[in-house]
């Protein structure tokens, strides 16, 4: 059978989300995976970002991660997006990335992609559950399969036990509160599994 192959789909304004995705990266590849790290289109005006120091570091240190398009969707056999919650949703940015994959999702082309999420807020109770639950409503239209860490292994509780995906508290310099790299590799590795499953099944 051939490698799974894992689309890691990012929005990050301060850099954590984009940092969630590069460790998603290293726990698929140690299971096997091919895998690309990609970032959805900013929104925001040039200004703006300008003025904000963080979110213009952040920008400068993504500038070549490729944007993602429909045809990385086509191509993943499994997608981990990684988008902070913007008043307990995902930010826009990557919902309008979702809007527009219309086409593929009127083709069949999303059915059966194996799903997982991972999200960032300012406190331990800024809407992680229920920005994992917006993506994940969108992905039951695309008829993708969902695939939570659930409480599957140890290591969630020692993230903040967050059965929907990693999700991570931001404090107000930026850093993150709680320990999720392992967590983060864990829910990669458990992804690439269930794609693994699939693709075999399809066979």
């Amino acid at each position: 059978m051939s490698k799974v192959k894992l689309a890691v789909v990012f929005y990050s304004m301060g850099g954590t989300n984009y940092q969630l995705a590069k460790w998603a990266e290293d726990g698929a590849k140690e299971a096997g995976a091919e895998v690309r790290v990609l970032k959805v289109q900013e929104l925001a005006p040039e200004s703006v970002i300008e003025g904000n120091e963080a979110w213009k570091a952040t920008v400068d240190a993504t500038k070549e991660v490729p944007v993602v398009t429909s045809d990385d969707i086509e191509w993943a056999d499994a997608i981990i997006f990684s988008v902070p919650t913007r008043f307990g949703v995902m930010a826009s940015q990557m919902k309008q990335f979702i809007d527009t994959q219309g086409g593929l999702w009127a083709s069949g082309k999303t059915v059966n992609k194996v799903v997982s999420g991972m999200t960032s807020a300012q406190n331990p109770h800024g809407g992680q559950e229920a920005t994992l639950l917006s993506l994940y409503t969108s992905m039951m239209h695309w008829g993708a399969i969902i695939a939570t860490p659930g409480y599957s292994d140890p290591v969630l509780f020692g993230a903040g036990g967050n059965p929907y995906g990693t999700s991570v508290t931001v404090d107000q310099e930026g850093k993150m509160v709680e320990d999720v790299e392992d967590a983060v590799k864990y829910q990669a590795k458990r992804t690439v599994t269930v794609a693994e499953w699939v693709k075999k099944g399809n066979q």
